[in-house]
């Protein structure tokens, strides 16, 4: 299955006001990069808007009402990259934002959307893997707020979490003996005399 990494820049936070979706990005693990930027319908005038969020992200209003997309043509365009495919993010605002987005269109959500925590678990990550990935990570120019460099992001770092799980399993030995509780002696096996020779 495609595993597809999934990022929203929004107005503002939820605790901050009704924020709404401005931009969304994906990418995948084969270099699949996408972003749409979000022009906000009538329907949105009046929800939130934060200048710490636009500081952050480095979007407008003014940029969002020349370049943005109409929300319908966003899911529509969207729709043929996550179909099918396992959806992950860094942030539980994403599900609902994609549901805002998805309600504009007059269309369920495309997809679900995971987190990516959920997927390094069942790889079987400790927090020495994904803190040794991080620590990777740090050292490549990611610009960080933007939807498809946070999506570019989580790929990443998926990737190299993997491979700090590989490795140590790799240095593990199958079966380590000493760690293994005792095993007890078997008792000598005396056979009885039935059919000895007498």
């Amino acid at each position: 299955m495609t595993l597809i990494a999934l990022d929203f820049e929004a107005s503002c936070l939820p605790r901050h006001g009704r924020s709404y979706p401005i931009e969304i990005g994906i990418a995948d693990e084969h270099g699949l990069i996408r972003s749409w930027l979000i022009r906000p319908p009538d329907a949105w005038a009046g929800w939130g808007w934060t200048q710490e969020a636009e500081r952050l992200h480095g979007i407008s209003k003014e940029q969002l009402a020349r370049d943005g997309l109409p929300p319908a043509r966003v899911v529509a365009e969207l729709e043929p990259y996550v179909r099918g495919a396992r959806v992950i993010a860094d942030s539980h605002f994403d599900a609902p934002w994609l549901m805002t987005l998805s309600a504009l269109a007059a269309k369920q959500p495309p997809c679900a959307i995971g987190h990516v925590a959920d997927l390094l678990e069942e790889m079987g990550a400790a927090y020495e893997h994904v803190e040794a990935a991080l620590r990777q990570l740090d050292r490549q120019p990611f610009r960080r707020h933007r939807a498809v460099e946070d999506a570019r992001f989580i790929i990443a770092l998926v990737r190299e979490v993997r491979g700090q799980v590989e490795k140590t399993r790799e240095s593990q030995p199958v079966f380590d003996w000493r760690r293994a509780p005792p095993i007890a002696r078997p008792s000598v096996y005396r056979p009885s005399n039935v059919g000895s020779v007498r």
